[in-house]
């Protein structure tokens, strides 16, 4: 049996194995058009990401080692031009020698995998914009990212690859946006709310998603600088282009194969329209395993499956492909998503009468020091109970609730199937009942009418429109809902008719569950749970005028908001600006936000920060969102690194250095990178672009002021009368002394006046560097900064000895001091030792892992 195989990586190199293992007279080669036949396709992101260090370890096999571990041929550099299926033959391109060669085969099978799409975007062309498909893709990206020191990545596409690429990008130190043209990430694979939920997430961790948003064009002179969308214009030194693949199949029009969108469609044992034509892979359109319509998967998974399955059935035995579930799971920062089966929208449109519950629970056993959640969405069919479809999101193995789903979903498994079912136990891995089984309850308890309860999407819909909100969380949670404490409810409730519309939340589900379940039991006719709970949702009461808690004050200014004590319910809100620096189509976007949320007024704050007044309570959330969605922060506030303010730096003209960029990579490390570090008061940091020091860099906790040291070349001073030098000098530290010029190295402010002013070139040369001021503060207690001794020359020492500063802050620091009481209790003199020292840096993991149980100073 002569079998020739197009296309190597998963199924093509799955079956060549396979075909060599059943029938080892089975003549089989394969033909690739690159020099790799098998790599890890979904590794490629975490290459970029340097998690995978080397090329080698992407490759799975190369044609020498495969030819000899399997038998079959491998012939790289050819490229499949024609089929001819009456003759049996296929025509390819030597890449090599450009001579066109003939294949002949008794079976041919087809493995041509897909290629990324590059959407027609204007600008595409240029250097540093990838695609993410091949190891080269992913060897050049990071080649590209290190070699030019690239700041701000731009994804277009929010896909599993996509996000993925983000994630990795964003490990490299890249700040990151994610644009999708659909109105949610990972559309078709997860539903609108979970995917609503997964993007809250992602931007928690600092990656900026703009959906319904596409990219206009890509700018740039030859090289990439910005991308322009709908939204505004995106700074952006790398793009990463992931809007879907395309089958590699165009040489197959006109050979008289059945192709779908490029796709070809395929029956159990994969075989295509043509006799002894076979396809499988990413290039094949297989089943869906559930409805058995038509769906094309394009995953490694199911490659390698398609191949084996091929294979046997090519080999003589009686087996057949079921299809595929479109199961598929990613990792992202701080967050896991697994997903198997159909989509609520999906199952709707199979005809299928739909029931679906969403479940927060423990992923393992709550009291074990790495516990976390999982938030879990089933779907199933109300009439036969039938699993349909799982969407699982959580910070640790969501894999393994999705694999038990495959299984009962391939097995044709009904909820009640799963009641009882002996899944592993013990604290580190699991809840005594299985947090599938746990969702799966809830799920058949709200078919048996044990509860009554409302999902996350109905209630974004608008669905508990005229219910009343009741809390059961252990304490008041919910701003202006009515509390009712679950532990001592023992009749009716005063205040509350039977006959009431009420929505009961808590923080995650049961607690509220146990409540209606209470109240039923006491005559209440009328109540709807509200799955996830608080958890899960942005749960909101139209409570006009009620005063917020104390707590809920604490917990709203942890997020940018500060109460506005001359009213009962309403804040204002920050916007964190970049220094006052925000685009056009940003600037709309806050002014929008608060006519839409606030007052309609705008301020800004010393710092360089705008503030959206008059925000009720129940408007934050959304608020929150749509700057959001405008790729805008809120924040700033409590015991931790401020927003970063500075000068104009080289925009003016006494500026020395780029005082945006500087604070902008400031900001991006220590205000995003140490967002989640609680420390004894706030840490406020200024850059100052030259010693005028107009945002006063030594009233803060630290400064950075731009320096200028000038060079005096003695043998070119000619000792005019009027010296240049001397009469430029703004603090008149520059004299004449004995015929010579001369600058006191200790009263110089650096500023740099006094340079290219000699017309002998006395002062011509100059070193560029940075001072550092700390311990200042501007408030109730004025303390002017004192400026570390050293004069420093790279950029990299001053962002180290920031960080080294905030780390002995939190390391050695009083709760509610400043830093500048820190810096006066410790002495001088030993806080600068321990800044030009290593030590601080080199314990900064136990550090940050300290329970150093700080209550904060900040007030505002």
């Amino acid at each position: 049996m002569k079998v020739l195989i197009l296309g190597g990586v998963a199924a093509g190199t799955k079956a060549a194995a396979k075909i060599k293992r059943q029938d080892q007279s089975a003549d089989v080669t394969i033909l690739v058009k690159d020099r790799d036949i098998s790599y890890a396709g979904c590794g490629l992101p975490y290459y970029v990401g340097g998690l995978i260090e080397t090329r080698d370890e992407l490759i799975v096999n190369t044609p020498q080692k495969y030819t000899a571990l399997t038998g079959a041929k491998v012939l790289t550099g050819r490229e499949a031009v024609g089929l001819n299926a009456a003759a049996k033959t296929v025509t390819a391109k030597n890449l090599t020698s450009g001579e066109t060669e003939t294949y002949e085969y008794d079976s041919l099978i087809i493995a041509t995998g897909a290629s990324s799409v590059i959407p027609p975007i204007e600008g595409a062309a240029q250097q540093g914009v990838f695609k993410l498909r091949t190891p080269d893709d992913a060897i050049a990206l990071r080649g590209y990212l290190e070699q030019n020191a690239a700041k701000n990545a731009v994804v277009i596409g929010g896909g599993f690859i996509g996000l993925e690429a983000a994630e990795n990008l964003l490990t490299q130190g890249l700040n990151v946006t994610v644009l999708d043209v659909a109105g949610q990430i990972m559309p078709g694979v997860l539903d609108e709310e979970m995917a609503g939920f997964a993007r809250k997430k992602l931007q928690a961790a600092g990656i900026r998603v703009m959906t319904g948003t596409a990219a206009q064009a890509i700018l740039g002179d030859g090289r990439v600088t910005a991308v322009k969308t709908e939204a505004g214009t995106l700074p952006a030194d790398v793009v990463v282009v992931s809007a879907g693949i395309r089958p590699n199949t165009a040489f197959l029009e006109g050979s008289g194969l059945e192709m779908v969108k490029g796709t070809i469609p395929v029956d159990g044992q994969l075989r295509t329209n043509l006799p002894d034509v076979y396809a499988a892979g990413d290039c094949a359109l297989v089943t869906n395993r559930l409805t058995g319509a038509a769906q094309w998967s394009p995953m490694g998974s199911s490659a390698n499956m398609e191949g084996r399955t091929l294979a046997m059935a090519l080999t003589g035995e009686n087996k057949r492909y079921p299809g595929v579930l479109g199961t598929g799971v990613v990792k992202l920062p701080g967050l896991n998503c697994g997903r198997t089966g159909l989509t609520e929208a999906a199952a709707r449109q199979a005809g299928y009468d739909v029931v679906t519950a969403l479940m927060v629970s423990d992923d393992k056993a709550h009291y074990y020091p790495d516990s976390a959640w999982f938030a879990t969405k089933l779907i199933a069919d109300k009439a036969t109970h039938k699993l349909l479809g799982i969407q699982v999101l959580g910070p640790g193995a969501v894999d393994k609730m999705v694999d038990i789903a495959v299984t009962g979903i391939s097995m044709g498994a009904a909820l009640e199937d799963f009641d009882n079912l002996d899944l592993a136990y013990a604290p580190p891995f699991s809840t005594a009942i299985h947090p599938f089984v746990q969702a799966v309850y809830l799920l058949e308890n709200k078919l048996e009418g044990k509860i009554a309860s409302i999902t996350p999407a109905e209630y974004q819909a608008g669905a508990a429109k005229g219910y009343r909100v009741v809390d059961a969380a252990p304490a008041p949670a919910v701003h202006g809902a009515t509390f009712v404490q679950l532990e001592t409810l023992n009749g009716p409730v005063e205040g509350l008719d039977k006959d009431d519309k009420l929505l009961i939340v808590c923080s995650k589900g049961k607690r509220a569950y146990f409540m209606q379940n209470r109240l039923r039991s006491y005559g209440y006719t009328n109540t709807l749970v509200l799955e996830g709970a608080t958890f899960f949702n942005d749960v909101r009461v139209e409570s006009v005028g009620a005063k917020v808690s104390p707590a809920e004050v604490t917990r709203v200014k942890a997020l940018g908001f500060l109460w506005d004590k001359r009213t009962p319910d309403k804040f204002n809100g920050r916007v964190i600006t970049r220094n006052g620096k925000l685009t056009a189509a940003e600037q709309m976007a806050v002014a929008q936000a608060a006519e839409k949320f606030g007052s309609g007024e705008v301020t800004m704050t010393s710092r360089l920060t705008l503030e959206i007044q008059g925000v009720p309570f129940s408007n934050i959330e959304p608020l929150r969102e749509y700057l959001l969605n405008a790729g805008l922060e809120m924040g700033g506030t409590g015991s931790k690194v401020r927003p970063v303010v500075s000068c104009k730096g080289t925009t003016c003209q006494y500026g020395l250095i780029d005082t945006f960029d500087l604070s902008q990579e400031i900001h991006e490390r220590f205000y995003k990178g140490y967002h989640e570090v609680k420390l004894p008061h706030k840490f406020k940091i200024a850059v100052g672009g030259c010693p005028n020091n107009c945002v006063k860099p030594d009233l803060n906790d630290l400064g950075v002021i731009g320096q200028r040291i000038p060079q005096i070349q003695l043998d070119k001073c000619r000792g005019c009368k009027v010296c240049q030098i001397e009469e430029t000098c703004p603090i008149h530290v520059a004299k004449m002394e004995n015929g010579k010029i001369h600058i006191d190295p200790e009263a110089c402010n650096h500023c740099g006046r006094c340079v290219g002013k000699c017309p002998f070139k006395a002062v011509e040369d100059h070193i560029d560097g940075y001072r550092i001021y700390i311990g200042g503060r501007w408030g109730k207690k004025v303390a002017q900064g004192r400026y570390l001794d050293k004069v420093f020359t790279d950029r990299q020492e001053v962002l180290d000895v920031i960080e080294k500063a905030i780390l002995l802050f939190r390391e050695q620091g009083i709760t509610a001091e400043r830093f500048a009481d820190t810096v006066a209790r410790i002495g001088f003199e030993e806080v600068q030792r321990q800044l030009l020292d290593s030590g601080l840096l080199a314990r900064k993991q136990e550090n940050l892992a300290a329970q150093k149980h700080m209550k904060g100073g900040a007030t505002c």
